[in-house]
Parts: C-alpha cells; sequence; structure tokens
C-alpha cells in the first residue's frame, strides 16, 4: 500500500539523520581514543617543544568526551523554540548544518594541527544529537495514526541503536579505525547528514503541527492524505479539530510553567522520573565494563571490538522487537518488565564480578549478564521512554516536554560519565548497587504510579491524567489496574 510506504520512508528519512547520529557519534569516539591523544601530546610538542603529562592528556581527553553531552543538553534547551517557530520537519532539515560543522572541524583537525577542533567538533556533534532526540519522536508520534503511534515514535530508538552497531563497524581496523583514518572516521557522519538532506524535503510536515499551531486546515490535510492515502480521514481529523477545540487560545508554553501547572504534576513527575532513570540505570557503563569482561573471560584482545559489536547488535534486534509488539503488549508492561529484569541481572553481576578470580567459569556468567542487561533495557526502556512526552502532554506542552526530558537525558549522561569511574574505585565489585536501587525505585514508579496509553487518542491521555491531577483521594485510588496504563522509555 503506498501510503504505508510513505510512513515508512518518512521515518527512514527522519531517522537517519536524527537520531541514528546520537547512537553513531557516541561509538565512533571510542576507536581513535589513543591515536587522538597521541595527536594531543604530538601536538603541543610541536607548538611548545614540551611534551604533556599524562593526567594532562587525560585531561584534555575528558574535556573532549565531555564535550559531547554539553553540546547534547544545548540542543536539547533550543529544540523547545525550533519546534515552535520551524516547525518539525524543517527542524530536523536544520539541525544537519551542526554536524556539517563539527565533520568540517574534525575532518581538518590533524591538518591543522588542531586538538582544539576536536572538541568543538564534538560538541557541535551533541548540538545536533540533543535536537534530533527531541523532535524526531515529536514528529514521527504527531504523523502516525493512532493505532500505530507507539511503533512508529519507537524507531526513534531503533536508529539510535542501529548508529551504535554502524559507528562499532565503522571504527574496525579494516575500515576506518587505523591511525592514519582518524580524521575520517569522525568526520563520517556528514554522509547521514547529507541523506537526510536529500531525502527528508520530500515528505511532509507533521499533520498536528500545521492543524493546531498553524492553523492551516488545508495543509494539514494535504499531509494527512499524503501519509494515509485515500482511506477515510473524517476520524482523524475530528480527533485534532476538538484538540485544536481544546487548546484554542493557548500560546506553547515554557519549560517552567509545566512546573507551575497543578494540571500537568503527574505527567511531569512521570517523565522526569522516567528519563533520568534512563540515563541513571547503569545500561551505559555496561559497554565501560565490556572490554574488561571479555578480556576475562579469555576472549583474545584483538577480537574484543567484534564482540563488543554483538552488545550493540543486543540493543538493536531488542528494540526493533520492541518496536513490533507496543502496540500489543502496552507501554507499561515493557517499563515495567524492563527495569525489573535489570534489577535482577543487576545482583547477578556483581556477585558474578565479585568471584571472577575463584570461579573458573564466573567471566562468562559476566558476559552473560552484559548481554541480558542490555536486552533487557533494549526490550522496554530504550524505546518506550522517548514515546512518553509525545503521548501524555497536549500539542501546547509538548515542545516544552521534550526540552525538560532532553535536559534531564544529556545531564544525568554526563553525571554517569564523570561519576562512574569513581563509584568503580569505591565500590568495587558492587559499583552496580546506584543502578539497583534506580532499577527498584523506577519499577515501583511505573506499577503503583503509570497509567497505559496504548491505542488512546491524546485527549483521552489527558483526561486521564486530569483525573489523577484533581484527585483528593487516599494514594490507594493512584493504581487502576492493567487496563489504563502508560509507559515510554528512551
Amino acid at each position: 500500500q503506498l501510503q504505508n510506504k510513505i510512513l515508512i520512508l518518512t521515518i527512514c528519512a527522519a531517522g537517519i539523520g536524527g537520531t541514528f547520529q546520537y547512537g553513531y557519534n557516541i561509538s565512533i569516539i571510542n576507536a581513535p581514543a589513543s591515536y587522538i591523544q597521541t595527536f594531543m601530546n604530538t601536538t603541543w610538542l610541536e607548538r611548545t617543544g614540551v611534551p604533556l603529562e599524562s593526567n594532562v592528556i587525560l585531561l584534555l581527553w575528558s574535556f573532549t568526551v565531555s564535550a559531547y553531552p554539553l553540546g547534547g543538553l544545548t540542543g536539547a534547551v533550543v529544540a523547545g523554540p525550533m519546534a515552535i517557530m520551524l516547525g518539525r520537519k524543517m527542524s530536523l532539515l536544520l539541525n544537519n548544518v551542526f554536524v556539517i560543522i563539527a565533520a568540517s572541524l574534525s575532518g581538518f583537525s590533524r591538518m591543522a594541527k588542531s586538538f582544539e577542533m576536536i572538541m568543538l567538533s564534538r560538541f557541535f556533534t551533541g548540538v545536533n544529537a540533543g535536537v534530533s532526540m527531541n523532535i524526531q519522536p515529536m514528529y514521527l508520534a504527531e504523523s502516525a495514526p493512532k493505532k500505530l503511534r507507539g511503533a512508529v515514535a519507537l524507531t526513534s530508538a531503533s536508529f539510535t541503536a542501529l548508529g551504535l552497531v554502524l559507528g562499532q563497524v565503522v571504527g574496525l581496523r579494516e575500515l576506518l579505525g587505523r591511525e592514519e583514518s582518524w580524521p575520517f572516521l569522525l568526520a563520517s557522519n556528514v554522509v547521514p547528514a547529507l541523506i537526510q538532506l536529500t531525502a527528508l524535503p520530500w515528505f511532509p510536515e507533521s499533520p498536528r503541527y500545521l492543524l493546531i499551531d498553524r492553523g492551516d486546515k488545508e495543509s494539514c490535510i494535504s499531509a494527512l492524505q499524503k501519509l494515509r492515502g485515500t482511506s477515510d480521514l473524517s476520524a482523524e481529523l475530528e480527533e485534532m479539530l476538538a484538540e485544536q477545540a481544546a487548546v484554542k487560545g493557548q500560546r506553547a508554553k515554557n519549560p517552567w510553567e509545566l512546573f507551575q501547572n497543578r494540571s500537568l504534576r503527574w505527567q511531569l513527575v512521570s517523565i522526569v522520573v522516567l528519563s533520568s532513570a534512563m540515563q541513571l540505570c547503569g545500561n551505559d557503563s555496561m559497554y565501560f565494563y565490556a572490554a574488561y569482561v571479555f578480556q576475562e573471560a579469555g576472549i583474545p584482545q584483538d577480537k574484543i571490538p567484534y564482540v563488543v559489536i554483538g552488545t550493540g547488535s543486543c540493543e538493536l534486534i531488542t528494540s526493533v522487537t520492541c518496536n513490533m509488539i507496543i502496540d500489543y503488549a502496552g507501554r507499561r508492561p515493557l517499563l515495567l518488565g524492563g527495569y525489573i529484569f535489570m534489577a535482577g541481572w543487576a545482583i547477578v553481576f556483581m556477585v558474578a564480578l565479585s568471584q571472577q578470580t575463584q570461579i573458573s567459569w564466573m567471566p562468562y556468567l559476566s558476559m552473560a549478564c552484559i548481554f541480558a542487561y542490555i536486552l533487557s533495557f533494549g526490550i522496554g526502556p530504550a524505546g518506550v521512554t522517548g514515546v512518553l512526552p509525545t503521548e501524555v502532554f497536549d500539542q501546547m506542552s509538548r515542545p516544552a516536554a521534550y526540552m525538560i526530558c532532553g535536559s534531564l537525558l544529556w545531564f544525568n549522561l554526563f553525571l554517569v560519565g564523570t561519576a562512574f569511574p569513581f563509584i568503580v574505585k569505591s565500590l568495587a565489585h558492587f559499583c552496580y548497587i546506584p543502578f539497583l536501587v534506580v532499577c527498584v525505585c523506577t519499577a515501583l514508579y511505573v506499577g503503583f504510579f503509570l497509567p497505559e496509553t496504548k491505542g488512546k487518542s491524546f485527549l483521552e491521555i489527558s483526561e486521564e491524567f486530569k483525573k489523577r491531577n484533581f484527585k483528593t483521594k487516599t494514594r490507594s485510588g493512584f493504581y487502576k489496574g492493567p487496563e489504563e496504563i502508560k509507559t515510554t522509555t528512551l
């Protein structure tokens, strides 16, 4: 069916230059780490005649790595105003400018003998990822039909995982992982940007944005016809017009206004809890441990990069699986199951690490835990978290909600990245205790307070939360049973 093809192609065009870049840019920096540090030292030696001390090189490298989440935080903050003023599609297209600047900086850094260009390049790459992580799920969820909304918005997580795996593959020695190739490896993120700039202009803007934000009914109907084909649009249009009437006379809200608005209290608490948990659950730290655990399991040093690709592939497989089942299983069970399993695997992982040297088969158990933990994260939290702000906020609050979500996500990524080495140092084998606490608390929150959003219109979801926000009954009134549940995790 042609209309399905248009929707699928829209998803691909938005994804390749969107969240794909987030995953890709996280993983391409790992392969050339030692080469870039050598380049920093050589450059400094040429400039001053004095080599850098090892702790200064480490400090410069940590600045380079932390420039990415700092850029992401900046991107998350500008994404809201961009989505309101320029529209969802135009924001995604303009966002590629940041990657083109970043690729130029890193591509020419060796020629210019400047490691500062690499730091600046990582900052701009972060800005691009920050914008796309907020706007892509919003654009896709607003363009999708109600029954496919979860699956379509969740493709953002699949593109992130795909980017992660391709970044690991391109960073192999056989491709761009050799010492002489690292500027090309860092600049290779310009390719997805050029693909998006070529493809996305052919597809329609978000129909909801056109009708509710712009008040342009003609363009909205035209966009809907492109996305849905000739099928009857009256019911969907009626639902959008009802939502337009509900927010009539309102302007797009600022993030601080959400905190002051009592009618958005539970929606806000939900996205704050889930966005924070997504980075504080320790999934990214598993990648930190992967190489060490695989080495202990007896895998030869030169084969480890190939096994690490397996961990990225795990996340890709589960996010695609989650994509297929989210509109059948619902958001809440996937989130709840994901965090419960992660809590269980965290305990097994800590036990396995503590017995690593005593029992011969323990490294294999640690290895299994790494894969199981990443699989549990991919099946629920990884994808559902990103869908949630679109579903639980109305059109006027949505960009501000994504700004809050994105800011939390990047701040916590920076926090975990900075704190994790110190946690490992102080807690040794029990370094997963903080992550275990986060997983248990999040599972409890989802179990007791989060309603289901599967198959409901945006207005029905708003009504659902209105009941909670203005309820004066006892706490036992919150849990309504499995028929109304909501969940999303990035």
